[in-house]
């Protein structure tokens, strides 16, 4: 009993912040807010539900954020194309795999930090910046134990690797067309429900208890625009290498989920950046692909529009590190926004080089290992197996361990083959 009180005094504070953020004004639930609070009764939080769902925009909030495909493509210049993919598939797909491994198992010890805290700590190693996984030992006040260099012998399990197993699941059973109904039934087969988070495991409660798709990305779900469908994107541009377009629907089945608004943007944002990878070198290239799919007028467009200004007037990533700060590091350090902006300042920053361009999507802090798993398959499908340097992939020892029910332990390379047969059909 008291586990669920807290659990929804928690959704009701996050709640309020969320409608805050969508250019709501709760002010006036506040004294239904309060008692909800102190019951602690499912019922009461139920009504004070629908008096969220019934709160309308304020005037003054300027962005227009749809949540439908057709409005979503309406607002967008997204163009589906023949595909196009430059060089060898094979070989960029295993960068991709290969990539978000070793680009996730780098941010895992530090998952949550702050900048300034993982700055600290890699200078009190003698290992700022950052060239090679986290030194030193691990637990205490240090990082985390898992990801620690010389104690790394394969990519253990992380939601961010599930996920891309599963969307590897899905395309393999029911192909190419599967819809948000059919992702959703596999996400309740495959995975245990303490396996996800925020967004996700609201939307796996909601599934059990047949609220339909995509009501399951709202109801009770104050996390419905948090990084949560932003690290399941990258499977959906594995599957169309060279198609933005065609990648970001296929990630918009997906995100409507457990998600709404932004939280879709950065899905479709990220699936259609690592699509474009494949077919290019360019970053900036691949970052008009990511922005070309979204609402232009909605928040996270603005911000990376804005953020690719910043860039072209600082010659630092700390300048515009800080630039990010002052203006979106009041989201939660699990929001799709604060965090996309630190992966494009990663390969903004980056250049096209693998290393350093993880290294700042993770020195950047806030959700480390999932910006450094994004980053890591962008370039790993941009340079391919071959641009990944051995001291990120040798200690993968080609596997990843899954709580995704089938893959426990998997080669990483029969992953990414068979991934690529899946994009090849």
């Amino acid at each position: 009993m008291e586990d669920r009180a807290r659990w929804i005094r928690d959704i009701i504070s996050a709640e309020i912040i969320q409608r805050k953020e969508e250019g709501y004004d709760p002010s006036g639930l506040e004294r239904d807010c309060d008692r909800v609070r102190d019951s602690g009764r499912l019922e009461d939080l139920e009504l004070l539900w629908r008096r969220f769902e019934s709160l309308g925009p304020l005037p003054a909030f300027c962005y227009r954020e749809p949540s439908t495909l057709d409005e979503i493509r309406a607002a967008s210049r997204g163009e589906i194309g023949e595909p196009q993919i430059d060089g060898n598939l094979d070989d960029r797909m295993l960068g991709a795999w290969l990539g978000r491994c070793a680009g996730c198992l780098l941010g895992k010890p530090v998952e949550g930090w702050g900048k300034e805290r993982i700055e600290e700590y890699l200078r009190s190693e003698d290992a700022y910046p950052l060239d090679d996984y986290l030194p030193g030992p691990g637990g205490g006040n240090g990082p985390g134990p898992i990801g620690i260099r010389g104690s790394i012998d394969c990519m253990p399990r992380d939601d961010d690797t599930d996920y891309t197993i599963l969307g590897l699941h899905v395309l393999e059973n029911h192909g190419k067309g599967a819809n948000s109904e059919v992702i959703a039934s596999e996400f309740l087969r495959r995975l245990p429900y303490y396996s996800v988070y925020t967004a996700e495991r609201i939307a796996y409660m909601n599934l059990v208890n047949m609220v339909p798709v995509p009501k399951t990305a709202t109801y009770l779900n104050p996390y419905r625009e948090w990084i949560g469908a932003q690290i399941r994107a990258d499977p959906w541009g594995y599957a169309y290498p060279g198609n933005p377009a065609m990648a970001a629907e296929m990630a918009f089945r997906d995100a409507r989920i457990s998600h709404v608004k932004n939280g879709i943007y950065g899905s479709m944002m990220v699936a259609a950046m690592v699509s474009r990878a494949f077919s290019t070198d360019d970053v900036e290239s691949i970052i008009d692909a990511g922005l070309s799919v979204i609402p232009g007028e909605s928040r996270l467009h603005v911000a990376v529009t804005s953020l690719r200004g910043w860039v072209s007037e600082r010659e630092s990533w700390l300048d515009c590190w800080e630039k990010v700060r002052v203006g979106y590091g009041d989201y939660s350090p699990v929001h799709t926004i604060n965090n996309a902006l630190i992966v494009v300042l990663a390969l903004l920053y980056g250049k096209g080089d693998y290393s350093r361009s993880i290294c700042l999507a993770v020195m950047g802090g806030w959700d480390t290992d999932c910006n450094g798993a994004t980053v890591g398959s962008i370039l790993g499908a941009m340079g391919g197996a071959v641009s990944i340097p051995s001291r990120w992939a040798r200690p993968l020892n080609d596997t990843v361990k899954s709580d995704v029910l089938g893959y426990r332990v998997s080669r990483i390379s029969e992953l990414a083959a068979r991934m690529a047969k899946v994009a090849a059909d």
